[in-house]
């Protein structure tokens, strides 16, 4: 009986220890993870940083453009909106023709505003000796117009291109434009090379004041692109307007820069 005895209590002193045991593990797995998660957050964008340092970065590159836009307007008016419609859509059928066979895609030619609207006349009445009546509208017709944007990616074959749309009788055309067709790997590029300069600056700087760089806190970014950065010659108002030969067009180079600002916390 009592050596029964003495093994019922061994074992539940085993039992005993175990729980204790089992309890310990688990307060310090606890610990260890309470641990973890301060030092997460702590070291996590959400924490406020006490001690910090902002310094800045800038950057430019240039691109030569390769595309060239620009815009054109073709404009019918008649007594009636169904005749001036057709005249118009003749006129800018024969504008997309000439466009598909001086190597423009269809994709590149894309109507940008089609408008109709009533013209008039203001016609003043013959005054006499007791004075002006004044005049009145007369009504014109209906002036159909529609714009097209036009994108070369032949560039040199821009100015050829412009002179033969200005030869259709076409009406505003303007807008020439020099872009880059992947101008987000110039932007890309820009920000890379002024995040580099930023962070050079910041670890000359953590150098000087003994500190230790932790981590971002806050990043910001500015820039301007892309603008020309030299001679990009327009074309002659006479060939604008009313076609002619080729205008001579340089192209030059489009300056894209950027600015970032990045904050660092130090300890």
């Amino acid at each position: 009986m009592n050596e029964s005895l003495a093994n019922m209590f061994q074992s539940k002193t085993a039992r005993v220890i175990l729980t204790v045991f089992g309890v310990l593990v688990c307060f310090l797995l606890l610990v260890n993870t309470m641990h973890e998660y301060r030092k997460y957050t702590l070291e996590g964008s959400g924490t406020s940083a006490t001690n910090t340092i902002t310094v800045t970065g800038e950057s430019e590159v240039f691109a030569v453009p390769d595309i060239a836009t620009f815009t054109y307007t073709v404009t019918e008016l008649a007594k009636t909106v169904p005749v001036a419609q057709k005249a118009a859509t003749e006129k800018a059928n024969k504008a997309v023709e000439f466009l598909k066979k001086s190597g423009v895609a269809e994709k590149d030619i894309q109507t940008t505003g089609y408008n109709i609207s009533p013209q008039y006349d203001y016609v003043s009445s013959p005054c006499t000796q007791y004075g002006c009546a004044g005049g009145k509208q007369v009504f014109k017709g209906y002036e159909v117009s529609q714009t097209v944007s036009v994108k070369v990616r032949k560039i040199e074959d821009a100015g050829t291109v412009l002179a033969g749309i200005g030869e259709l009788n076409v009406t505003n055309l303007s807008g020439l434009q020099f872009t880059v067709d992947k101008q987000d790997d110039f932007v890309a590029e820009a920000r890379k090379k002024a995040i580099k300069e930023a962070k050079e600056k910041a670890e000359v700087l953590a150098d000087d004041l003994g500190v230790s760089i932790v981590r971002v806190v806050n990043f910001s970014e500015g820039g301007d692109y892309p603008r020309p950065y030299y001679a990009k010659t327009m074309m002659a108002d006479s060939a604008m307007s009313v076609g002619g030969s080729a205008p001579e067009i340089s192209v030059g180079e489009n300056k894209i820069s950027s600015s970032v600002s990045i904050t660092y916390e130090i300890r």
